[in-house]
């Protein structure tokens, strides 16, 4: 975890937090008090576009991220100067270039006592589940989809998270385009007849197969695609076998993405044989439960690891993010009390 601080919290533990899960979808700002205990107390939310700069460009992700916060302050009836610190948890982040660059910027938004804290949008959906502490594995998936695992003595590993063009496949995305395809190859010869393709065409309302790669091209946007979720899921519901084919690859694809972190940080230990939190969080995992992609996952992965423990948050990823500024915050002000 790289955390930043930009000169000292002044007062005592008066203020807000600001946690914030940026994702490509939407973004998501809550407004925590800094001195809550016990059950989580949400000041205010607010809700945004996407802030996923390798999606819609670095000037409209940051305008978007600046946007909710303040929004987020403005209905809490808070301003700057109560924030004690802000977690950006934003999809895209990853490289420590990336957290710079957004460091750099938060730093002239707020006054100098502020800490902040970066990182990819994985690490808020983890603190959801664990209510701040990170400890585990998360596996998202959304538009997107990653794997992030951290042990308790800070050793991070992830797994796919590098966006459609390297293969987020098992994500919204990934399973929407492949069945898209499958569109496409049949009706061209190249595939196997599917329902998907009557099914695609009276969601989108469109008359024709060749009409697809219109659509699919006249918008760049990630989530337009991966919106087509459900309706591959309902035809595997059907009986279709190509979209139980995707479904079924999207599975194994995002089981081996846990299988991965959980092997390169033993979270299991060294006999694999432990048990190790999975925080599950995505529409993709939630999708419908007559085809329930996130208990086939679970499944999977406990084939390779019997100690999966799978959550399902109580809070959302926007309050992960709070809760983690507010844990390492509080950590950091009791060490310089220590004087450590």
């Amino acid at each position: 975890m790289e955390n930043h601080t930009n000169g000292p919290i002044k007062g005592g533990d008066s203020g807000v937090v600001l946690g914030v899960d940026g994702g490509t979808t939407s973004t998501v700002c809550v407004c925590l008090p800094y001195g809550s205990t016990g059950q989580v107390k949400c000041l205010s939310r607010a809700v945004a576009g996407c802030s996923n700069r390798n999606s819609v460009g670095e000037n409209a992700a940051m305008d978007t991220l600046e946007n909710v916060m303040k929004e987020a302050l403005s209905m809490a009836g808070r301003d700057c100067s109560e924030v004690r610190a802000v977690c950006l948890a934003v999809s895209g982040v990853n490289h420590p270039s990336d957290q710079k660059r957004l460091l750099d910027w938060l730093r002239g938004k707020f006054p100098s006592h502020v800490k902040f804290y970066v990182e990819n949008d994985a690490v808020a959906a983890l603190a959801s589940g664990t209510m701040g502490k990170l400890h585990g594995c998360v596996l998202i998936a959304g538009t997107g989809a990653i794997a992030y695992g951290i042990t308790e003595d800070g050793r991070e590993a992830r797994a796919a998270g590098a966006g459609p063009v390297l293969g987020d496949w098992g994500s919204g995305y990934g399973i929407a385009a492949q069945a898209l395809t499958a569109v496409i190859k049949a009706h061209d010869g190249r595939g196997p007849l599917t329902s998907l393709t009557a099914n695609i065409l009276k969601e989108l309302q469109l008359s024709s197969p060749d009409e697809v790669i219109g659509w699919t091209y006249a918008d760049a946007s990630w989530a337009r695609i991966a919106a087509l979720v459900p309706v591959v899921v309902s035809s595997a519901i059907e009986g279709d076998e190509v979209a139980n084919k995707i479904l079924h690859e999207s599975v194994r694809d995002l089981a081996d993405c846990v299988i991965a972190v959980v092997r390169r940080l033993q979270l299991c230990g060294e006999d694999g044989k432990g048990r190790f939190p999975l925080v599950m969080v995505g529409g993709v995992l939630e999708s419908n439960k007559k085809w329930d992609i996130g208990k086939e996952v679970t499944k999977c992965i406990s084939k390779v690891y019997p100690g999966v423990n799978p959550i399902q948050p109580e809070v959302e990823p926007a309050v992960g993010a709070a809760l983690l500024a507010w844990h390492m915050c509080t950590k950091e002000n009791k060490k310089v009390r220590n004087g450590t």
